[in-house]
C-alpha cells in the first residue's frame, strides 16, 4: 500500500424524511441567501416546495436554478455564476443526482473567481468557492461526498474533470426514499455507474493492498444482491438505502486510498456522452465489459480472476485462471443485462463507422494513458470495436 492523505470534511445526514432539516443545516453553516440548483423533475415531485418550504421556516432567502440537465454544460455553469453574482448567494443547494451536484460545485468555483471558471477543468487549482450543501435524490455519481465536478465544455465537447477539497459538500441529506420515483432505467444507470467506480479502483498494480481489495469486493457484491432485489421489488428501501450508501463509499475515495486506480474506461465513456449525450452509467455499461475483454488478453489475469471467484463465486482454476477471469467478466456483462442495461454500440445508437471520431476526441496523440493497462490509441481504436460488437 501506498503513502496517502484523506480528508473527507462532509456530513452525512441519512434516513427517511431526513431533507426536511435541510434549513437548519444551511443556517449552523452561516448561510442566509441560497442558490438551489435542481432539475425540472425535482419541481415537479414537490421536493423543491418541501426544500424552500424549510428554508423559509429558518428565515433563510434562496433563489431557483432549475435548469439542470444530464450530462451538465458549462452554459449551465455560465448562467448560474452570473444569477449569484446578481443576487448576492452566499450558499448552494444541490437537490439531485451527480448533474445537478456537479454544476452546484462548478458554479461554486465561478463565483468566487474573476476568470472563466472553465481554467479549474483545465488543471487550474481554485483557491476559494461558495459553500455546497447536496440533497441527493438518485443513488449514482457519489458527487456527494466527493471533491470531484465534471462539466461537458459546449464549445469544444471536452468533457473535463475538476479536483478540490473546496468543493467538497459541506452536508450530504440522503433519504433513500427519493429514489422511489426514479424509473427503472435511471436505477440500473445509477447502480452501474456505481459499480464502475469500484472497479476502476480495483483494478490496481500497486501491491499489498488487500484490505480496500476486499472491501470493493464486498461493495461489488451488495450491488449485485441489491440491485436483482430491486428488479423484483423496486419499493425495497432497504436495498435502496444500501445502494445509496454505496455510491458514497464507491467514490468518496475511501476505498482507493493507498493504492493506483485505473480511470481510462471513465475516460473512454466520457467521450461517448459529450458528443451523443447518452447516459453516463449506460454508456459505462458498453464500455467497462470492452475494457475487459481487451485488457484481460494482455494484462493482470489473475486479478480478473479474483474478481470472477470473490464478486461472482466462480471456483478458482489453478491451472487456467484466464477461464475464471473470462467467466467473471461474462457474469458482470450478464449482471448488466439483468438490469437492461446496454452493452453494446448498436444498443446506444452509436455507428461502428465513427469510431476514428471518438479516437480523435481521447485528445491522445502519439501517448499513452496511465492505468492497470497503459492505452494507446490503437488499443483505444480496438476497445470500441469490441464495444461495437459485443454479443451482436
Amino acid at each position: 500500500m501506498k503513502s496517502f492523505n484523506y480528508y473527507s470534511p462532509t456530513k452525512f445526514i441519512f434516513g427517511k424524511k431526513r431533507e426536511e432539516e435541510v434549513g437548519k443545516c444551511i443556517k449552523e453553516l452561516g448561510g442566509g441567501n441560497v442558490l438551489i440548483v435542481f432539475s425540472p423533475f425535482a419541481k415537479r415531485s414537490g421536493l423543491i416546495d418541501r426544500v424552500e418550504k424549510s428554508l423559509v421556516n429558518e428565515s433563510i432567502d434562496f433563489v431557483e436554478f432549475g435548469k439542470v440537465k444530464e450530462n451538465p454544460t458549462s452554459t449551465m455553469v455560465y448562467e448560474g455564476i452570473d444569477l449569484c453574482k446578481e443576487k448576492n448567494v452566499d450558499f448552494i443547494l444541490a437537490v439531485g443526482g451527480g448533474s445537478a451536484m456537479d454544476t452546484a460545485k462548478a458554479i461554486a468555483m465561478g463565483v468566487k473567481y474573476h476568470g472563466d471558471f472553465w481554467d479549474f477543468f483545465s488543471g487550474k487549482n481554485p483557491t476559494d468557492a461558495l459553500p455546497i450543501g447536496v440533497i441527493a435524490t438518485i443513488s449514482a455519481s457519489g458527487s456527494e461526498g466527493s471533491p470531484n465536478a465534471i462539466i461537458t465544455n459546449v464549445k469544444t465537447l471536452d468533457k473535463n474533470a475538476a479536483e478540490s477539497d473546496l468543493i467538497r459538500p459541506k452536508f450530504a441529506i440522503m433519504n433513500p426514499e427519493l429514489t422511489m420515483t426514479l424509473n427503472p432505467y435511471q436505477t440500473a444507470c445509477g447502480i452501474t455507474d456505481i459499480f464502475s467506480h469500484c472497479l476502476e479502483r480495483y483494478f490496481s498494480n500497486t501491491e499489498d493492498i488487500k484490505l480496500t481489495d476486499r472491501m470493493l469486493e464486498g461493495l461489488m457484491k451488495s450491488l449485485v444482491d441489491d440491485g436483482l432485489s430491486l428488479i423484483e421489488n423496486p419499493d425495497d428501501y432497504g436495498a435502496r438505502a444500501n445502494i445509496m450508501w454505496a455510491a458514497t463509499l464507491a467514490h468518496n475515495d475511501i476505498l482507493g486510498v493507498g493504492r493506483d486506480q485505473d480511470w481510462n474506461t471513465h475516460h473512454l465513456e466520457h467521450v461517448l456522452s459529450a458528443k451523443y449525450n447518452c447516459v453516463h452509467g449506460a454508456g459505462i455499461a458498453v464500455m467497462f465489459p470492452a475494457w475487459m475483454r481487451f485488457v484481460v488478453e494482455r494484462h493482470g489475469v489473475m486479478k480478473f480472476a479474483q474478481f470472477a471467484n470473490r464478486v461472482f463465486g466462480f471456483e478458482m482454476d489453478f491451472e487456467n485462471p484466464k477461464t475464471t477471469a473470462l467467466r467473471g467478466i461474462t457474469a458482470f456483462e450478464d449482471f448488466l443485462i439483468a438490469l437492461k442495461m446496454p452493452i453494446n454500440f448498436k444498443e446506444l445508437g452509436i455507428r461502428a463507422d465513427e469510431i476514428d471520431s471518438l479516437v480523435e476526441m481521447n485528445h491522445l496523440g502519439n501517448g499513452k494513458t496511465a492505468g492497470f493497462y497503459n492505452l494507446d490509441n490503437n488499443d483505444i481504436k480496438e476497445i470500441y470495436l469490441i464495444a461495437a460488437k459485443n454479443r451482436l
